[in-house]
C-alpha cells in the first residue's frame, strides 16, 4: 500500500500543470531558466532576464511504498523532507547527501554522494524511472526501457538536458541507530589502505560496515570513520549544540566510539557545513551558545554566502587589511583509490586548506554513465575541500592546477562550482558526442543552456 493518500497525487498533477504552464509562458527566444530563488551551485549563476519554470508544486513527496521499498518524488523535494517521509518506515534513499536542502532532482541531474556510497554507488543509480521536462517542452517518461539515451544522459547533466519532475527511487531498510568507530591514523596512505580492504570486504574486524567516510586534518592525522546501524537501545551524542560534529572524531591514539541516532547521523555534517561554519564564527563557544539552533544549518551558512557574493564582503575586508583577494577553492573530485594518497600528498604541499573529507564509492551500474565516465566496478575516492586561499598569478589559478592534477591521476570533477577546462578538454571529460547526440534529440533548439556553457563559461 502506497502512503500517503491521492492528495498528494493530485497537488502534484497540479503542479506539474503551474510546471507546463510557465514553460509556454517563456518567451521563445529566452533561455527557459528555474525560477528557484536558491541553489547549491558554488560556480556563478547569471542573471535572469525573464520569468523562469514554476517548480513551486514539485517540492513533496508523492508517495512511499514500503512493502516494494520504493518512493515517488517530486523533482525538486529536499532530502530533508524525503527523509522525513521514509524513516518513519525504516527506510531510507540508498543515498543521502549531507545537505538537507540538496534535491532529489538536483542530487541526481548532479551528482551526490556520501557514506554509503561505496555499497550503493550515486543517487541516480537508485532510480527506476523519471519524468522529465525536455527542453523542447515535452514530459517524457525515462527508464532503461523508456528513452534510455536520455536515461543514461541524465546523470551530470545539470539541467541541460530538462528537468525531473518526478523520480521513482529504490529506498533501503535502516536502524534506528548507527554505531561509529573512529580510526586514528598517521599517515595517509595507511589510511587509504584501510579503506580499500573496508571497501572490498564490507567489513572490519569481522562485523559489517554500513558507512564509510573519512577526514585528514594534516599528513600525520587522519581518521576513517566507519558505521554500523544497529537496533540495540543506549545512550546517543547530540551534534546539534555546543558540541561538533567533525571535532568529536578527534582522538589521541588508535580507535574511539561513538553512537547517533538515524536521523542525527544522516544529518551529522548539515548543522555545521561539515566545518565551514567556523568562517562565521560559529563553532567559538562564546558565540555558538548564542546562535539559534535553528540557524545552525547549512540553510542559513548558505545566506550568509549568499550576501557575501553580492557585497563582495569578504574581499573588502582582506583589502583593508592590506591582503590580497583570494580565489574560492570549493570542489569535490573523484580519484582512484589506488592514486588517493598521491592527490592528498599533493594536496596537503600545495593548497592551505584543512581539514578534507574523503568518501569512496564504487558505481552499482556496470555499464556506466556516459557524463560521467568513471570505471564500473572500480572504487574511487572522492574528496572534498571547501574553503579560499590568496589568488595567484592567473583567474582561478589554484583551480587550474587542481583540474590538471585530477586529471593526471585519471580522476573526476564535480561541476557543481567553478571549472576551467577548455571546450576540448570539457568534451574529452563530460560525453563529449554522447552529449551532444542527446542535447539534439531532447533540446534541439537549445531552449536550455550547453552543459559547457553552464559548467565553465561565465554568462
Amino acid at each position: 500500500m502506497s502512503v500517503p493518500a491521492a492528495d498528494a497525487h493530485s497537488d502534484h498533477a497540479a503542479g506539474v500543470d503551474r510546471l507546463l504552464a510557465s514553460y509556454r509562458a517563456i518567451p521563445p527566444t529566452a533561455t527557459v531558466r528555474l525560477a528557484k530563488p536558491t541553489s547549491n551551485l558554488f560556480r556563478a549563476r547569471a542573471k535572469r532576464d525573464a520569468p523562469g519554470l514554476d517548480t513551486s508544486g514539485l517540492t513533496g513527496v508523492i508517495a512511499v511504498d514500503p512493502a516494494n521499498r520504493t518512493a515517488d518524488v517530486a523533482g525538486m523535494c529536499t532530502y530533508e523532507n524525503l527523509v522525513a517521509a521514509t524513516l518513519p518506515y525504516g527506510l531510507s534513499p540508498l543515498v543521502v547527501p549531507q545537505l538537507k536542502t540538496i534535491t532529489l532532482g538536483g542530487a541526481v541531474t548532479g551528482l551526490g554522494i556520501e557514506s554509503a556510497s561505496f555499497r550503493n554507488g550515486l543517487p541516480h543509480e537508485s532510480v527506476l524511472e523519471m519524468d522529465i521536462l525536455t527542453g523542447s517542452g515535452e514530459l517524457v517518461t525515462a527508464s532503461p526501457q523508456q528513452h534510455p539515451d536520455l536515461f543514461r544522459a541524465f546523470p551530470n547533466s545539470y539541467g541541460t538536458l530538462g528537468y525531473s519532475v518526478r523520480l521513482k527511487i529504490e529506498l533501503e531498510q535502516v536502524k534506528p541507530f548507527v554505531a561509529l568507530t573512529h580510526l586514528r591514523f598517521h599517515d595517509v596512505a595507511e589510511l587509504v589502505s584501510a579503506m580499500e580492504r573496508t571497501v572490498s570486504t564490507g567489513t572490519h574486524d569481522g562485523t559489517r560496515v554500513d558507512y564509510v567516510d573519512a577526514v585528514v586534518f594534516s599528513a600525520d592525522e587522519s581518521y576513517l570513520i566507519l558505521g554500523m546501524r544497529t537496533a540495540a537501545p543506549g545512550p546517543v551524542s547530540d551534534y546539534t549544540g555546543m558540541d561538533v560534529y567533525y571535532q568529536s572524531i578527534r582522538h589521541a591514539e588508535g580507535a574511539a566510539r561513538d553512537r547517533l541516532t538515524i536521523h542525527d547521523y544522516l544529518w551529522r555534517w548539515d548543522t555545521d557545513w561539515f566545518w565551514c561554519s567556523r568562517a562565521f564564527g560559529a563553532q567559538d563557544p562564546r558565540i555558538r551558545r548564542f546562535w539559534p539552533r535553528r540557524y545552525r544549518r547549512s540553510s542559513f551558512y548558505w545566506k550568509l554566502i549568499g550576501y557575501d557574493q553580492r557585497f563582495d564582503i569578504a574581499d573588502r575586508i582582506e583589502k583593508r587589511n592590506g591582503r590580497p583577494p583570494r580565489e574560492r577553492v570549493v570542489q569535490d573530485v573523484e580519484v582512484p583509490i589506488e592514486r588517493t594518497a598521491d592527490f592528498v600528498h599533493w594536496f596537503l604541499d600545495t593548497v592551505p586548506i584543512e581539514p578534507i573529507w574523503l568518501c569512496p564509492l564504487r558505481l552499482r551500474d556496470s555499464q556506466g554513465w556516459p557524463l560521467y565516465p568513471i570505471r564500473p566496478g572500480h572504487t574511487y575516492v572522492n574528496i572534498g575541500f571547501w574553503s579560499s586561499v590568496p589568488v595567484g598569478p592567473e583567474d582561478g589559478h589554484t583551480n587550474k592546477l587542481i583540474e590538471r592534477k585530477v586529471s593526471e591521476l585519471e580522476g573526476h570533477k564535480s561541476l557543481y562550482s567553478d571549472a576551467y577546462y577548455s571546450a576540448e578538454e570539457f568534451d574529452a571529460l563530460y560525453g563529449g558526442e554522447a552529449y551532444k547526440t542527446v542535447k539534439k534529440a531532447y533540446d534541439p533548439d537549445y531552449r536550455l543552456l550547453d552543459l559547457y556553457a553552464k559548467a565553465v563559461q561565465r554568462r
